[in-house]
């Protein structure tokens, strides 16, 4: 409206416009209509107070939004509206010197309402109950005091309510600018908090806070998920086109060329129960479970059963930690589900940590590990390559199968001769026993070194 009753404004009181277009002139009745609009609007600034006091009242019982915020901050609910309804109809009045008033109260209100969470249906909502309380008033004073120039009010209706259709888009684009801005901020929030879980960094203090902005619970059973070599999901979401399986909650994070996930898991499985013993004898107490409270055997079937539901693309490398207890020990199950990613293959894989513990051992201190592949393989490395590769290959095979030149000898396609042959040879180029425990513990653990070093 400010625009129109502007125009009209300039129509009686500015100088002509310089056109070659023959001049066009406002009807007297457009004239009247804008000074009925102005008289009654003056009558409507005088007796605002009490405006105000019946559209909160109205907006307490047909917005239930608003009623729940008038029960907490009634007087500052009341100042808004007051405040609005003072700006807007005196833009009725005076749009140049106004309008722009009305427009930052309308875009305070906005930003107001997205912050206290009003849905913006409700926002929406007041303020055409407002539109609708002002132009009834209108009405309603001319009708009273000057009831012949109530047919002129006709002529400016259509501005009045384009005037609230104004303020309700500015204060609709406020409202969105301000949701955009809260969710940036809260998003901003949790992948800070997710990375100072993971980081280790998290202050215990702030934990039940952290618990309650990302949904889970501060003393559940956890596991994290490493995962590298995948290609990042579309639109820049940070996350791996990876899937897990149905049902399967999960908080992403990325954290370089590694994508970590955050697994809530359910209650700890159940153990096997000790047999009772004799009645009325008292329970020695609980020691202190630490946090890997959650890891048993029941975690391991868990952990395996969350591998074998992931689905990932070739090339993919995922590494699972075993299972913490407590949400403060987050930052330790991702330290171990990088380690288990290191000790996957470079081809690809999953790996549970609880299941490549000698592996673990030899990525977490690659410099011993590099040192003991040396002192144990290095005599081979006298041989032609293709030589020292048939042993290496018979040797593993062999410790895969559990120490049987049968089997070792079925995934070689050899006679089972000729595995216990390379074996001897091993033995004699290299001095170990391969049925000393201790001599077949570094050979294995060799083995892994040059297999996960190597380059």
């Amino acid at each position: 409206m400010p625009q129109v009753v502007r125009s009209r404004i300039r129509a009686l009181h500015g100088p002509p416009p310089v056109s070659p277009l023959p001049r066009r002139f406002r009807s007297l009745a457009d004239r009247e209509a804008v000074a009925v609009l102005h008289r009654a609007a003056r009558v409507l600034l005088e007796a605002l107070p009490e405006l105000t006091d019946r559209l909160v009242e109205a907006l307490r019982e047909q917005e239930p939004a608003y009623r729940a915020a008038m029960e907490t901050e009634p007087a500052e609910i009341w100042q808004e509206v007051h405040h609005s309804l003072r700006h807007n109809v005196a833009s009725l009045i005076q749009p140049r010197e106004f309008r722009e008033a009305a427009h930052r109260t309308s875009r305070w209100i906005g930003e107001s309402r997205a912050e206290q969470g009003v849905p913006l249906d409700a926002v929406m909502h007041a303020f055409r109950m407002g539109g609708a309380m002002v132009w009834q008033d209108l009405v309603d004073d001319t009708a009273r005091r000057h009831p012949e120039d109530t047919r002129l009010l006709v002529h400016v209706a259509a501005d009045v309510w384009n005037f609230v259709d104004e303020h309700c888009a500015v204060v609709a684009e406020a409202y969105r600018q301000a949701e955009r801005r809260l969710s940036w901020r809260r998003e901003n929030q949790q992948r800070l908090m997710t990375a100072a879980l993971l980081d280790g960094t998290a202050r215990i203090a702030d934990l039940p806070d952290a618990a309650a902005m990302l949904g889970l619970p501060v003393q559940g059973r956890y596991a994290v998920l490493a995962v590298a070599g995948a290609r990042r999901a579309p639109h820049g979401a940070g996350r791996p086109p990876l899937t897990l399986a149905e049902g399967t909650q999960a908080l992403w994070h990325s954290a370089g060329e590694v994508e970590l996930a955050i697994l809530p898991l359910g209650a700890e499985p159940a153990a096997d129960t000790e047999p009772p013993g004799e009645a009325g004898t008292p329970a020695a107490p609980a020691a202190d479970p630490g946090p890997l409270a959650g890891a048993g055997p029941g975690a391991d079937g868990e952990l395996a059963a969350l591998a074998a539901g992931l689905t990932a693309p070739p090339g993919t490398r995922v590494g699972i930690s075993s299972v913490v207890d407590g949400l403060a020990f987050v930052g330790d199950a991702r330290g171990m589900a990088e380690t288990a990613l290191r000790t996957c293959p470079a081809s690809g894989g999953t790996a549970l940590l609880d299941e490549q513990l000698p592996a673990a051992l030899v990525v977490s201190s690659p410099g011993l590990g590099a040192a003991l592949a040396d002192r144990v393989l290095g005599p081979l490395g006298r041989l032609d390559p293709a030589d020292r590769d048939v042993l290496i290959e018979t040797l593993t095979a062999w410790l895969d199968s559990d120490g049987s030149a049968q089997r070792a000898g079925a995934r070689l396609y050899c006679h089972r001769n000729t595995v216990l042959n390379r074996l001897r040879r091993f033995e004699q180029l290299t001095g170990r026993c391969l049925t000393r425990p201790t001599d077949a513990v570094e050979v294995s653990l060799a083995l892994a070194a040059r297999r996960l070093l190597e380059g």
